[in-house]
């Protein structure tokens, strides 16, 4: 990191905003402390312009206009209209909320984004505090490396270019005009003009190859009126639903169970478990395939006749497949947790720390160890930015003109005493990024019982209001909503009663790795919301340990007359590595995915991923339940094979062949 020219562009900001009228180039190189530095004219405007550039992109505003008034030169200044943040009053509940909404993005790519926007307003006095417990967590996934630069793309209104293979496809080139970003159950996707295809078309970020090429020249992309992203992404033209006619086992196919339009249960006979009858709908064959393919001898497909064919050959196919030459799966290295990212690395990420700390040390008690932790750095970092800070002020740089910082003080006491910085003493406004990401974490928490509608609504229209046009077209443009039915939205609204009133609840849970339902007892820790799906996080007196449970597998929440009780050892789950948790007793299994199988490695937590023939790819999988493996190798048919272990490709394909018995 260059001390230099975060002093050069600081200084550059305290005069542009001290000046009255535009300064020429020529006049800032003469009067603003560093530019005296540069060797030559050419090398003056390199450096002039570098730091143009990255203060506009720190949403510092700069502004050009007439500058010398003998000539054409062009002349700088800052307007303070743009560059403070207005006013902005948050009651009680807006404030509690909007540290929420921040909190979604943690561990996601705009986490440092929504941290600096609450910083700005903590410096402005808005009473936030982003680290403040209600019992729900919001969280924001960005794994998609491409996330990133789309959103760029959407808020500067620039076309992309990028790689894309689509299920079933090769690999091809694709240009786009992007329109808005949306998540929908956990998967991010992009809407927008398909120039080659001449057409709207919907891209899932998952499947993007390679980087996204942002076009920086051209007009830039044009949104059509009343056009709604959303829509445009979950469109889908809706097919004739059928019924299927399903014979299952007793106390079996769960899932299966749940969509079931109707259910006859049958006769039970001593020793042997009766078969139930479902009506089950259905639109798609290959879907309802490997639906029933998945639940091996304990599902029997009737009706259709056409159907029932299918899934015969389905079976088949895996129950005659070759034995893979020998392949051992490949395991994950073993990787100790990362740290926490340690901030303030750059020269530009300096700079916009001191802009923020100086308006909050001069309306609060702010002390070396409060902002060392707010800013994720050491008391010595702080202790040198503070030092900077002393260095830098108002053309002349006489002691008059200079910041006054008590150095003495800082490294003495830890307290922070600054003094003749009035220019600095109105907080930046936030950034369209800054703003957009703490309204979509706003948007995000609709979707959560206990927050209270009508802050919501007044937070966001503060938050609007504060930033400008800039970001009432960004956050419009993305969206983060979570699809739950009426069943899976009242489980919810029960449990946060629950956690709300401090009882323990009892859960008929319908597990994700094997076809069973259980019965449990369990003290709510808290509600998390994360990869599109809401969870219970809570002690579990069955198995005696903390663990999530997804709401939409909950047959049934009731809550007890029974106060919670929450052991004192009983830890939150870190959600910064996702849900998925490892454990030494893992089984690591290697998958051969045709085409279209590669949603696979979206859906579920791949490594070691390696192209093969003919558009194949070999997956390793890690997961404590090999039996929920082999229901999926089921339900892949002959579109995966398990490649490794040999023995459990082998079992995979003994239950075929048992499943088969039945038709």
């Amino acid at each position: 990191m260059s001390q230099e020219k975060t002093e050069r562009q600081l200084n550059l900001v305290i005069c542009l905003l001290a000046t009255r009228r535009f300064l020429t180039a020529r006049e800032i190189r003469a009067t603003v402390y560093g530019y005296g530095r540069a060797e030559s004219d050419a090398a003056f405007k390199r450096m002039f312009e570098r730091d143009k550039k990255e203060l506009r992109e720190a949403g510092i505003p700069i502004e050009t206009g007439g500058g010398d008034l003998w000539s054409d030169e062009e002349g700088y200044r800052i307007s303070r209209a743009d560059y403070e943040l207005p006013p902005i009053e948050l009651r009680a509940d807006e404030a509690a909320v909007l540290g929420l909404a921040a909190r979604a993005w943690r561990h996601a790519a705009l986490g440092d984004v929504a941290a600096d926007a609450l910083l700005k307003l903590r410096a402005a006095g808005v009473p936030v505090d982003g680290d403040a417990t209600s019992g729900i967590t919001p969280v924001l996934g960005t794994n998609e490396p491409a996330f990133l630069p789309i959103w760029q793309a959407v808020r500067d209104r620039r076309p992309i270019v990028f790689d894309y293979r689509a299920p079933n496809r090769d690999l091809a080139r694709r240009e786009l005009e992007p329109w808005g970003v949306v998540n929908v159950n956990g998967h991010w996707y992009v809407a927008g003009y398909d120039r080659d295809r001449r057409d709207r078309r919907v891209f899932r970020l998952s499947r993007i190859v390679g980087e996204v090429r942002v076009v920086a020249s051209g007009p830039a992309v044009q949104v059509p009126d009343g056009v709604d992203v959303r829509s445009v992404v979950s469109g889908r033209h809706g097919e004739v639903e059928q019924i299927a006619t399903v014979l299952v086992r007793a106390d079996s196919a769960h899932e299966l169970r749940r969509g079931a339009r109707r259910i006859v249960p049958g006769e039970r006979s001593t020793g042997e478990p009766g078969w139930d009858l479902l009506e089950y709908p259905f639109t798609d064959v290959a879907s309802l395939v490997g639906r029933v393919a998945q639940f091996g001898d304990r599902v029997v497909l009737r009706e259709p006749a056409q159907a029932r064919a299918a899934v015969e050959e389905h079976l088949r196919a895996v129950a005659e497949r070759e034995p893979a030459a020998g392949t051992e799966p490949a395991p994950e290295p073993e990787r100790a947790p990362d740290p926490q990212p340690r901030r303030g690395g750059t020269s530009s990420e300096q700079l916009r720390r001191l802009l923020m700390l100086v308006p909050y040390a001069l309306s609060h008690d702010v002390r070396v160890s409060e902002v060392a932790a707010h800013f994720g750095l050491t008391e010595k970092q702080v202790l040198k930015d503070l030092g900077l800070l002393w260095m830098c002020g108002l053309p002349g740089y006489t002691p008059g003109d200079l910041i006054d910082v008590d150095l003495d003080a800082a490294q003495a006491t830890g307290e922070i005493i600054i003094a003749n910085a009035d220019t600095l003493a109105a907080p930046l406004r936030l950034t369209a990024d800054e703003a957009a990401s703490l309204v979509v974490g706003v948007e995000l928490l609709r979707e959560m019982p206990g927050v209270a509608s009508d802050a919501l609504k007044r937070v966001g229209e503060k938050l609007r209001a504060a930033a400008g046009v800039a970001v009432d077209r960004l956050a419009d443009a993305v969206e983060v909503r979570i699809e739950q039915t009426d069943e899976v939205k009242e489980v919810q609204r029960r449990a946060g009663d629950a956690l709300r009133a401090g009882q323990r609840v009892h859960l008929r849970y319908l597990s994700g790795y094997q076809d069973q339902v259980t019965e449990r007892d369990v003290d709510p820790m808290r509600l998390v919301v994360q990869d599109g799906h809401a969870f219970l996080e809570g002690w579990c007196r069955l198995r005696t340990d903390v663990r999530l449970f997804r709401l939409d597998r909950v047959l049934d929440l009731t809550v007890l007359p029974v106060a919670a009780e929450v052991p004192g050892h009983a830890r939150e789950r870190d959600l910064r590595g996702g849900l998925l948790q490892r454990s030494a007793d893992d089984v690591y299994v290697t998958l051969d995915l045709a085409p279209g199988a590669r949603w696979v490695t979206e859906e579920y937590v791949c490594t070691d991923l390696r192209e093969l023939a003919d558009g194949w790819l070999r997956a390793t999988l890690r997961t404590p339940a090999p039996a929920w493996v082999r229901r999926l190798a089921l339900r892949l048919g002959p579109q995966a094979r398990v490649a490794a272990p040999a023995e459990l490709a082998e079992r995979v394909r003994a239950d075929a062949a048992r499943a088969l018995v039945g038709y």
